[in-house]
């Protein structure tokens, strides 16, 4: 019978081995473009939420207002970031990725998950439905913890 512990001990090795598959190629490919964590991470916010404000970059990353504009200004310098001003409050930029910057950011996603694609090629249908199952298990109860 599988106790708690080995449960906890095997989700846990999957969560390490899931966080270190997926994030090295993109790492990889991020790194090969001189970009830090943060810069990284300010172009996936750009480009999976859109449009937004230095303030939403420096709280998505967890870094201050002041860091996040010199943060942006770098990645303008780099022609990946579009900074604009609201024409409603002209104190409030607003900031899109470049057609380079969404490239980028595309290019990156797919070296994110290009390894779950291999993964999955070496999993029989059977196997592939049957962890289905069980994720979309694990999903429901973690939903459930953040409603209570």
């Amino acid at each position: 019978m599988l106790t708690s512990k080995q449960f906890s001990e095997t989700l846990h090795e999957w969560a390490h081995t899931f966080m270190r598959r997926s994030f090295h190629d993109f790492k990889q490919y991020m790194d090969a473009w001189g970009l830090s964590t943060s810069q990284a991470n300010a172009l996936m916010r750009l480009y999976h939420s859109g449009a937004c404000g230095v303030s939403d970059i420096g709280d998505h990353v967890g870094i201050s207002n002041a860091a996040a504009s010199q943060m942006i200004d770098r990645l303008v310098q780099m022609g990946l970031v579009e900074r604009t001003e609201n024409l409603g409050d002209r104190r409030v930029r607003h900031l899109t990725l470049t057609e380079k910057g969404c490239n980028l950011a595309a290019k990156g996603v797919e070296a994110h998950s290009r390894w779950m694609k291999d993964l999955s090629d070496v999993l029989t249908e059977s196997q592939q439905a049957e962890i289905c199952s069980v994720l979309a298990q694990l999903i429901e109860a973690a939903n459930k913890m953040q409603t209570e």
